[in-house]
């Protein structure tokens, strides 16, 4: 099916492949922008949306799946049109797509496929470790904790770059918390094992913050290491320098790589679509990368992905207004990260090419909890037109 013929003539025609942060923001100001005047096609795989935090809420029982996912069907934007498809052949210079669902011809092509995980990379974690970076993982180990009984948990990174970097730290501490209100924390062992000088290289105070918790908890930190294999018959995981570390619960973040039909496309460059870390144009005029499937030069995280979605908007309505260019990207973002016990930190962090980053770190407090509620409800308003509150 040719989507081209839809009665699109005459309008800007953006083709979005991908609706996670960037994706659905950039759709979003489009339509609030330019509304009918143009003609967006947003494409992904999956039916809906959830928040990297809200699968930590339903990982450790504070959600239920069905309370963190929000349709795509629910994207009712003007001029926005989504279409359920998996991609399988992009043509850059071009700007054509194929998919499942038809083939799609841009104006301005918008790749955001974010970064695939690759679990059977690292020998014996898809046998005997559990990967919480998806939601599948994540809901899966929903009832594996319920019913946990205690011992020794590893979280385990296996390699760089990979998403959302506070994420395992986050995760060591909410092992803790669960350990704790379930009884069992005096007969467990709770260990982070990081490729990471520190938790959060780009701020110093967060990772101050951050080691100071894990002290204080009794969280065993292993900085610069990264998890080689895991052993099934030993239930032993074999670190990078040799050193084995016993487990009864691995949680492993697995390799993350590009997508293989970006890899096919001949966008990837050192294994990520390389970007004009401003403009985030690649080096085919008209299409842009936004996101985890970047070399942008920042963390692959939501709030980066967001952020380069609005300069890519900007780029987008002043080239059909005939207005002088957009400011671009300036490389800012805000995480939130969880501390356990309803506190959270806010890390808020300037990355720009040639610079060493600039950051802050604010709490962590309860009071930066609601913030973060806030945060994830607005989103939802903006993205999908509907009210939405995170666990309490």
């Amino acid at each position: 099916m040719e989507t081209d013929t839809d009665g699109s003539a005459g309008r800007l025609r953006v083709v979005v492949l991908g609706a996670g942060f960037g994706g659905l923001e950039l759709t979003t100001r489009l339509s609030e922008e330019l509304g009918d005047l143009v003609d967006v096609v947003l494409v992904d795989r999956t039916e809906s949306f959830v928040f990297g935090f809200s699968k930590l809420d339903v990982m450790f029982g504070r959600s239920l799946p069905a309370e963190v996912q929000h349709r795509y069907a629910d994207v009712t934007h003007p001029g926005v049109r989504f279409v359920q498809a998996e991609v399988v052949a992009i043509d850059a210079p071009h700007r054509r797509v194929a998919t499942t669902s038809g083939s799609f011809t841009a104006d301005v092509l918008v790749v955001a496929l974010g970064a695939d995980l690759e679990p059977g990379a690292t020998p014996g974690l898809v046998e005997d470790g559990h990967e919480f970076y998806t939601e599948a993982g994540a809901f899966a180990l929903r009832e594996r904790f319920a019913a946990f009984p205690g011992g020794r948990v590893v979280v385990g990174v296996t390699s760089t770059p990979f998403k959302c970097p506070p994420a395992p730290s986050e995760a060591a501490l909410l092992v803790d918390e669960h350990l704790r209100r379930a009884g069992v924390r005096e007969r467990s062992e709770v260990t982070l094992v990081l490729p990471l000088p520190k938790p959060v290289p780009p701020s110093p105070a967060a990772s101050e913050a951050l080691l100071a918790a894990f002290a204080e908890r009794d969280i065993r930190f292993l900085a610069g290491r990264s998890t080689r294999s895991l052993d099934p018959a030993r239930h032993v995981a074999v670190l990078d320098d040799g050193s084995e570390l016993p487990y009864d619960l691995f949680l492993g973040v697995p390799r993350h790589r590009v997508p293989e039909v970006v890899s096919r496309s001949g966008l990837a460059v050192d294994g990520w679509i390389a970007v004009d870390p401003v403009t985030l144009e690649t080096r085919w005029p008209g299409v842009y990368a936004v996101g985890d499937v970047t070399s942008a030069g920042t963390p692959k995280a939501g709030v980066f992905a967001e952020g380069q979605a609005t300069a890519v908007a900007e780029a987008v309505v002043a080239r059909l207004r005939g207005e002088s260019s957009a400011p671009g990207y300036g490389g800012r973002g805000t995480c939130y990260v969880e501390f356990g016990d309803d506190r959270v930190g806010v890390v808020d962090v300037t990355f720009r090419s040639g610079e060493a980053p600039a950051g802050f770190l604010e709490g962590p407090s309860a009071e930066l909890a609601d913030v973060k509620a806030e945060f994830g409800r607005t989103r939802i308003r903006r993205w999908f037109g509907r009210d939405w509150s995170p666990r309490a």
